[in-house]
């Protein structure tokens, strides 16, 4: 008997310690909690159980998890939710005394396990909750054993309760000392994985809160640049969920876990936060002539200036030829409007040079450089340029708004991410965020910024950053200092950018099959923006591009 007692001990500490293995490797929060009832039942040959959570911030007990086998009632976890029938449990009354009177708040409130034997007989707790349940069921509860659970810090995380112990007549048992040990034993096992399960849980709620923090920040400076760190992370997932279950031969064989849906939208998340060091004025640099401030109206001045100066120069002409009783002819007035309507003209054209308009043609820029050597007169008498150095430079660039310095600089944005990426001490799931981030402007011909990368240089999830980049930012609807593009306009850009191998055509063949740019459309685009899009002929770009990429 001893013996048969010491074996049956020798097989219990053996599972016992199979289950306390199986808790701390699970992942799933849910199935933590079913598997931890369901394995105290095991061990104690329970007919039921229930695992209350506890919140201490509200000093209340809520039903987790229930099981009841000869009810067959699964609720929880994994199971079907918990219903308002299992109400919220207070370890205080509304007269601010103790709850004593229910012994799952009895045991928290003393911190002491419960060992009842018969619910229907015990004296100092109200089961009346509990004789109600088993009149509407035909139950009978007899037996409860009530175990409190602690984390590291001593604190109760959770209580766990088992009831009704099965025995060779029925349920009719009650819980042994060694039935105790065994579920407080398990209990502190348990306590473990649920709080290592909720540091990882808050640690990630804690980085991630982070991330939004970066986005937060830029949105702070540039609001248009911190909506573009919000959309970015859906429009990257699209397309990796697009290139999951694309059959082209070359992606067939990509795949998505949970944890690299993290990690490519961490990364996407990301990719811009070394542009909270850019200057203001640089990012945000709508027309060619503005800086720390905009100076097209200095230019304006000396316009309007140097056009009071032929004035009063052709008001002198006229008093000199009445002086002298001679006309002024019409000849003589024309050559004073010509020059009017020439100033007119060089300021229609600087005003229109400096928006980001249509590239600027070689006789637009030889015109301004025109303009640039001539002058106008301070009010100290001395000649000025009508265009200073800066301004010339600024006006003649070809297309955009920025100078190669400007450019410089926002492409060091990049450099600034990466930075700011590798003091983080990312985790094993996280180790691929900074490639990924980092790459979102690289060109698949090596072109591109910051290391050259070629496209067999880079991962596919840094590629599908590159197309959502490029995609967001020329359909983007609150850019101030553009307006938004078609889908149509913007995906035959795109469609160029292939062709010169600037994009990745196999990802954009994905984007256009799977209609990865219609689905974020219809979530983040103004109505006018979704019109017609020639699908067959991106398609045709993308299928020659990458003929060429493989010959």
């Amino acid at each position: 008997m001893g013996g048969e007692s010491y074996g049956s001990d020798i097989t219990r500490i053996r599972q016992l310690n199979e289950i306390g293995i199986a808790l701390s490797s699970e992942r799933n929060h849910d199935a933590l909690l079913e598997n931890l009832l369901t394995s105290a039942r095991e061990l104690t040959q329970a007919d039921a159980g229930t695992l209350y959570t506890f919140d201490a911030s509200k000093q209340q007990l809520s039903f987790a998890i229930v099981q009841n086998d000869t009810l067959d009632l699964r609720l929880g976890g994994l199971s079907e939710p918990v219903g308002e029938q299992f109400p919220i449990i207070d370890l205080y009354q509304a007269d601010g005394l103790p709850n004593h009177h229910l012994v799952v708040a009895h045991t928290v409130l003393n911190d002491c396990t419960v060992n009842i034997e018969d619910a229907y007989t015990a004296k100092g707790f109200d089961f009346a909750g509990t004789r109600k349940i088993d009149q509407a069921t035909g139950y009978r509860s007899r037996a409860f054993l009530t175990v409190p659970m602690h984390n590291h810090q001593g604190d109760t995380v959770a209580v766990l309760q088992l009831l009704n112990k099965r025995t060779a007549h029925g349920i009719d048992g009650t819980f042994s000392s060694a039935d105790q040990h065994i579920a407080e034993s398990l209990a502190s096992q348990a306590a473990v994985a649920i709080t290592n399960h909720r540091l990882v849980d808050e640690m990630q709620a804690l980085f991630d809160s982070f991330v939004r923090v970066i986005a937060t920040a830029i949105d702070a400076k540039s609001a248009h640049t911190g909506a573009h760190c919000r959309r970015m992370p859906e429009a990257t997932l699209l397309l990796a969920e697009a290139t999951h279950r694309s059959q082209h031969p070359e992606v067939a064989s990509f795949t998505l876990t949970e944890d690299d849906r993290y990690e490519i939208k961490t990364a996407a998340w990301l990719h811009d936060c070394g542009k909270i060091v850019i200057p203001h004025h640089v990012m945000e640099k709508s027309t060619k002539l503005e800086g720390l401030f905009d100076r097209l109206p200095a230019i304006e001045a000396r316009f309007a200036a140097k056009q009071q100066a032929l004035c009063a120069a052709q008001l002198r002409a006229e008093l000199d030829a009445y002086r002298n009783g001679q006309l002024f002819t019409e000849e003589e007035r024309e050559v004073f409007a010509n020059k009017q309507s020439t100033l007119q003209e060089d300021l229609t054209l600087i005003r229109r040079s400096n928006t980001d308009g249509e590239y600027l043609k070689d006789q637009d820029v030889e015109r301004l450089q025109a303009i640039a050597q001539d002058t106008w007169e301070d009010i100290d008498g001395h000649r000025q340029p009508l265009l200073t150095e800066d301004e010339l430079e600024n006006l003649c660039i070809r297309h955009g708004t920025l100078n190669q310095e400007e450019r410089k600089i926002i492409e060091g944005h990049v450099i600034a991410t990466l930075d700011m990426l590798a003091e983080l001490p990312f985790p094993k799931h996280l180790q691929r965020v900074p490639e990924y981030a980092g790459g979102h402007h690289e060109r698949m011909d090596g072109s591109g910024y910051p290391n050259g990368l070629t496209r067999e240089q880079l991962s596919l999830p840094a590629r599908m950053l590159g197309i959502a980049d490029v995609f967001e930012a020329l359909t983007a609807p609150d850019r101030p200092y553009k307006t938004p593009m078609k889908l149509s306009q913007a995906l035959n850009i795109m469609g160029r950018m292939v062709e010169e191998r600037h994009l990745d055509p196999v990802l954009f063949a994905v984007f256009i099959e799977e209609g990865v740019y219609l689905d974020y459309a219809r979530q983040y685009l103004q109505n006018y923006q979704i019109d017609t899009v020639d699908i067959d002929s991106l398609l045709r770009v993308s299928i020659a591009s990458v003929d060429r990429v493989n010959d």
